[in-house]
């Protein structure tokens, strides 16, 4: 009679006994949460020297896909709307030198200096359109937009002022509301933005013709004319630097009891 050795035999029973084992103690790991799944790292993935497929049928982990998401929409800083906000900044100083030519007196060179000032104003017109609608908007637009902003209007300003057409109290009103709603921006942004108002949208376009028309050698009633303009964007600058000081004083109140409601859902 042909058998199997009683050693074979139990080695045989003793290796299915050890797999029996094994599959117990691994499914008891997967069922406490330990292992592969849950806190190793998976075959082939990344610590093991393989290419990581995701979780479930190769599919990309969230933070992955929004991290690649983030890279491929950063508009590249050398766009359009970035290079009309570089022009307007090399405007400046251009307009200046314009504008003080010959004793900052001749009418031709101060129709040059209005003509600089005008690319200024209308290209501050289009860039902050074409970020917003192409997905250009950059870092470098977020600073340089307002700075070139405050820096073509502060020049014709201080330039007008110097050469005796505009009052310096104009100027100071003008400039000191635009440099204090932007510290007022800076200090309240932990609590969230306060977005530009139509009101604002007007004083700009306001101030914009005033400085414009003043800029301008204009004698009879446009000279009469420029001065009521400039009365009516001087009443709008200061009104809606008030508009923008309560309402900073609100964003701030919302956002104290926001974190103070939070503060308390946490310890209760």
């Amino acid at each position: 009679m042909t058998g199997v050795p009683a050693s074979a035999a139990g080695g045989s029973q003793a290796g299915a006994a050890g797999k029996a084992s094994a599959m117990g103690s691994s499914k008891a790991r997967s069922a406490k949460g330990v292992g592969p799944k849950a806190g190793g790292p998976k075959a082939g993935g990344p610590a093991a020297g393989g290419v990581d497929t995701g979780a479930e049928g190769g599919a990309k982990s969230p933070r992955g896909g929004k991290i690649a998401a983030a890279a491929v929409n950063q508009a590249s800083v050398w766009n359009i709307a970035n290079l009309l906000t570089m022009l307007r900044l090399l405007l400046v100083p251009a307009f200046v030198a314009l504008m003080l030519a010959d004793g900052g007196y001749d009418p031709a060179w101060r129709s040059v200096a209005w003509a600089a000032f005008a690319i200024a104003m209308i290209t501050d017109l289009f860039d902050g359109h074409l970020a917003r609608t192409y997905n250009l908007v950059t870092d470098f637009g977020k600073i340089a937009d307002p700075i070139a902003d405050k820096a073509i209007m502060g020049a014709a300003l201080i330039c007008l002022s110097a050469l005796g057409d505009l009052p310096w109290w104009v100027t100071a009103v003008i400039l000191g509301r635009e440099l204090g709603i932007t510290l007022l921006r800076f200090l309240v942004i932990r609590y969230g933005v306060i977005p530009a108002s139509r009101g604002g949208k007007l004083k700009t376009l306001t101030q914009g013709v005033a400085v414009g028309m003043y800029i301008l050698a204009l004698t009879g009633w446009l000279a009469t004319l420029r001065w009521w303009v400039m009365a009516a964007a001087v009443v709008l600058t200061v009104l809606t630097g008030l508009d923008y000081v309560r309402q900073a004083i609100v964003l701030r109140r919302q956002g104290i009891a926001e974190r103070k409601a939070a503060l308390e859902e946490t310890e209760a």
